[in-house]
């Protein structure tokens, strides 16, 4: 275990070899057993966690672990050489064709599902005058949840909410996040990574805040006024300077031991969202690197984000059904296994074949661009500071000067 005491994150972090696979697949189960308590009534009925904690379920600690890793990720990708179009273009190709999937099986399969259980009939449902399954798709596509349930439906389950996917709501904040990465490395941010970590400090500077209430910032910053956003943005600013400061922060055994221990303490004592959070994200990183016995995880599919878009809907469904009354490991067995079926097609159906659209362009779309590539190239030329930018631009304005000498 010697080997990696002392080596930093960019010597020692591997982009083909990690376990963060895993550790997403890991966490989304978590989020599971957490929903457990409140919609199938285990755990008294609360997320599980807070039976210990007052500030966080194991639901939200995944969930912070889930950000931390995106905001490196997304950090590192952003700081290669693709254009800001692109960009954005492999970040919805990510997120929304599995979403919309969601939504549609959601509204056309569980959905009737659940109707005629709870009436008796087919009867009714998409007429529904109120919260009609016809309007769940388009109310909810673009991330914003407007309309999380169907057909005013859940009267009749014991534990059941009136919302279809409770866990859906981080959604916008990744994608928040994920403009917040774009426009930094638009600006030259992230390639000037002190400027890029002052960003990413000033976040956490901010959460700081909103934790130890020493400023009422929604008064101050509108935007703020909705905690979530610091409380997602956080973690995901924290795995931002983990890929901005690779070279400084070195992955030491000893430490993520300490970091675990005092991680722990604080989640049941009081300061995780102030320290504990991050020192939780600090040995997830670790874990990722040294698990090495994890790596091949991901070789059948990466599940994580279809497990973490299926389970609320599998479990209302359930909850029509009663599954709980059949005990714990019942329940669970049934939801892990329904997870991972609808985890695997919506990876080799829908994720995979959209990630590989990454680099498509449209015909008419290209055709375009073509014609008005050569005004964008001189806007480029005027605009981008090749000191501070990691673009193509930037680097051909690099070699030309450099030829130049």
């Amino acid at each position: 275990m010697s080997s990696l005491k002392q080596r930093t994150l960019a010597e020692a972090f591997d982009p083909r070899a990690n376990s963060i696979g895993f550790l997403r697949w890991f966490m989304a189960f978590l989020v599971i057993f957490s929903h457990a308590g409140p919609l199938a009534g285990f755990y008294g009925g609360k997320d599980l966690g807070t039976q210990w904690s007052n500030e966080q379920s194991f639901g939200g600690v995944a969930v912070c672990g889930f950000f931390f890793f995106s905001g490196f990720l997304i950090t590192k990708s952003r700081m290669g050489r693709s254009s800001t179009a692109r960009y954005f273009w492999r970040r919805a190709m990510r997120i929304i064709p599995a979403w919309w999937a969601t939504l549609i099986v959601t509204a056309f399969v569980l959905g009737p599902i659940a109707w005629h259980r709870e009436t008796g009939s087919s009867a009714g449902y998409f007429t529904a005058t109120s919260e009609s399954p016809l309007t769940y798709f388009v109310n909810n596509m673009w991330l914003n949840i407007g309309q999380p349930n169907i057909a005013n439906m859940g009267g009749s389950t014991v534990y059941g909410a009136s919302t279809w996917n409770g866990s859906a709501w981080t959604l916008l904040y990744e994608f928040r996040a994920y403009i917040l990465v774009g426009i930094l490395g638009m600006v030259g941010a992230l390639a000037n990574r002190r400027v890029g970590g002052l960003v990413a400090v000033a976040i956490i500077g901010l959460a700081t805040l909103q934790w130890t209430n020493a400023v009422q910032l929604g008064s101050i910053i509108p935007v703020l006024g909705d905690y979530r956003t610091l409380l997602l943005f956080a973690p995901f600013a924290f795995g931002m300077l983990f890929a901005l400061f690779g070279d400084r922060i070195v992955i030491d055994d000893r430490v993520a031991v300490a970091a675990a221990l005092v991680a722990a303490y604080t989640y049941a004592t009081g300061g995780w969202l102030l320290i504990g959070q991050y020192l939780f994200c600090y040995v997830l990183m670790w874990i990722a690197i040294r698990a090495t016995f994890l790596q091949r995880w991901e070789r059948f599919g990466d599940f994580s984000y279809g497990i973490y878009l299926s389970a609320w809907p599998l479990m209302q469904l359930a909850a029509y059904f009663d599954l709980q009354r059949y005990g714990w490991l019942i329940y669970h067995l049934v939801i892990v296994i329904a997870c991972h079926i609808w985890a695997f097609f919506s990876w080799h159906l829908i994720e995979k074949p959209a990630m590989s659209l990454k680099n498509w362009t449209p015909k008419p779309l290209a055709w375009l661009l073509s014609k008005l590539q050569p005004a964008f190239d001189r806007a480029k030329r005027v605009f981008v500071n090749p000191r501070y930018s990691s673009t193509r631009t930037a680097q051909a304005i690099r070699e030309q000067a450099e030829a130049a000498k």
